[in-house]
């Protein structure tokens, strides 16, 4: 049977640009509309010409491959002609390929926000698409309010659609501008639509207010659109958008979307949804939502023994969809709720062979829920789970042994008279025979540590060269006066490998040079270096 086509509208340069502590630059936006092209995406919106400098530039010439480059404005004003207007001028001067306006639908906007005649309002959605349209472009409509329209005034939202689909839109898209409508709602009133505008020009743009935008895009599937506008990683104004992150494996692997629809997103593209999702988060600078569906690190994860146990014979247990369709990988996580079954599955994953059936099995659980009783928290920290194993195991090298350490933290002035804070750490090391004392300075206690540690390890330094902390966080628990403190570091090398390991103390400096020590003795034990 021939699948129906399904065309995914991505709006992250726009509306995800109105994400709170979201500013994209015009590097970023090249890269980002790259990777939405090579994920197949269809429509790739980069933003409004006109509106600000970096959208201007941005649109000076074409910046995808294979997706539609699609600009966004707003249709003309009231009292002036399309011809005349320079927010249209913007639009048909960029090197965009398709042109996305935006019009009110709801009566209520128009008198309140707009302030001009209603018909007025028509008259604007009818000649804005006429004059993109004569240029040769696509052009959509996005219906804003649309659903609060309908409900208000049913013949006014649908007359907006109407114009814009008469005067030769490829899509009408509707809008659920203030994310309040619910996927019964929207099922309901897409359906009523469709009797008006064929469903293969209907589009949908919901927002997540509710919690429902994913919802409500499936619903408007459902009721006949065709076409649906989200974000990466669901990224928007408030809320956010429907997420493409979570949609696009939804209908490609779920029925009855994947047996009905085709996307232009291929097997290969969905298998790099999860790197795609990370890398915009990257360039975001923020850390991923663990917990994300499909593509969050913990969307794999199980934590209890008798579930681990099930997933090693068959992961369908408690799995959905096989991790690597999308990209994303199993994880059976050693903690307090762990059994045999996750420490083997976590064994084998990071690298350790050992014998099911060896004794040191249950010993090395028995630890790792001591440890986890005292706070640390392996799930997240793969490095000191590994020399935890194999420090029971008894195959880890000693390498050094750290005798003591000292930290000062001074605040004075210095020579321009600018008032600073300096930190100093002393470490001492003992390698071998040799007994070793190294000075660190630095912009706090951690990292006058961090340098102390590493300045000086004697056969041991030109292994740990390139070395260097990439991210550092902390929780504390068990609040009050007996606080205990939680420190994750994540390390990395010139190479680009990265590892991340824990630290767990009453005091923060020495929970933090658990850390710091962990991550040198991995480095070592990845070197192969030796005793």
């Amino acid at each position: 049977m021939t699948r129906e086509r399904l065309y995914l509208f991505d709006t992250t340069l726009r509306d995800g640009a109105q994400t709170t502590g979201v500013d994209f630059s015009l590097d970023d936006k090249r890269q980002i509309a790259s990777m939405l092209d090579r994920l197949g995406i269809d429509y790739v919106e980069g933003g409004y010409p006109g509106a600000n400098p970096t959208d201007t530039e941005f649109f000076q010439e074409k910046r995808t491959k294979n997706a539609t480059f699609t600009a966004f404005g707003m249709t003309r004003r009231a009292g002036r002609s399309a011809a005349n207007d320079p927010g249209v001028a913007a639009l048909l001067d960029s090197s965009a390929d398709a042109i996305c306006f935006v019009a009110k639908s709801w009566d209520y906007q128009v008198h309140v926000a707009l302030e001009v005649p209603l018909e007025e309002n028509i008259a604007g959605i009818r000649d804005s698409v006429a004059a993109a349209k004569a240029t040769g472009r696509e052009v959509m409509l996005d219906c804003e309010h649309f659903f609060d329209g309908y409900k208000a005034n049913p013949e006014y939202a649908l007359a907006c659609a109407k114009a814009a689909w008469e005067s030769g839109a490829r899509w009408v898209v509707l809008c659920d501008t203030n994310g309040g409508t619910l996927p019964d709602e929207v099922e309901r009133i897409v359906g009523e639509v469709a009797r008006h505008v064929p469903g293969d020009h209907l589009g949908i743009h919901p927002h997540d207010d509710t919690g429902c935008a994913v919802a409500n895009a499936l619903a408007a599937v459902r009721a006949g659109a065709r076409q649906i506008q989200g974000t990466l990683n669901g990224l928007g104004e408030r809320c956010g958008n429907a997420n493409l992150v979570s949609l696009i494996p939804t209908l490609m692997l779920k029925e009855p979307y994947a047996s009905r629809f085709q996307l232009g997103v291929t097997r290969e593209g969905l298998a790099g949804l999860t790197h795609a999702s990370r890398a915009l988060d990257e360039v975001l600078n923020r850390a991923p939502n663990r917990h994300a569906p499909y593509v969050g690190a913990s969307a794999f994860a199980t934590k209890a023994g008798i579930h681990a146990s099930a997933v090693l014979k068959d992961p369908r247990t408690y799995e959905h969809v096989e991790p690597e369709t999308v990209g994303n990988s199993r994880q059976l996580l050693v903690s307090l709720q762990a059994g045999k079954s996750n420490i083997l599955a976590e064994l084998e994953r990071v690298g350790i062979q050992v014998d099911r059936d060896d004794r040191r099995i249950g010993r090395l659980l028995e630890v790792v829920k001591e440890k986890e009783a005292a706070g640390y928290a392996y799930e997240g920290a793969d490095a000191s789970f590994y020399l935890l194993a194999r420090r029971v195991l008894g195959d880890l090298p000693e390498f050094f042994d750290v005798e003591r350490f000292s930290v000062s933290v001074e605040r004075r002035f210095n020579a321009l008279g600018e008032q600073v804070t300096v930190a100093q750490a002393v470490v001492k090391v003992r390698v071998g025979d040799e007994e070793l004392i190294s000075v660190g300075e630095g912009n706090g206690p951690v990292n006058a540590l961090d340098v102390a540690l590493r300045k000086d390890l004697g056969k041991y330094q030109p292994l740990i060269e390139g070395l260097g902390l990439r991210d550092f966080k902390v929780r504390v628990f068990q609040g009050g006066t007996d606080a205990v403190t939680r420190v994750l570091i994540e390390s990395g090398d010139r190479s680009g490998d990265s590892w991340v390991t824990v630290g767990v103390s009453p005091n923060i400096i020495d929970a933090s040079f658990q850390a710091l020590t962990d991550s040198i003795v991995y480095k070592l034990v990845k070197s192969g270096a030796e005793a």
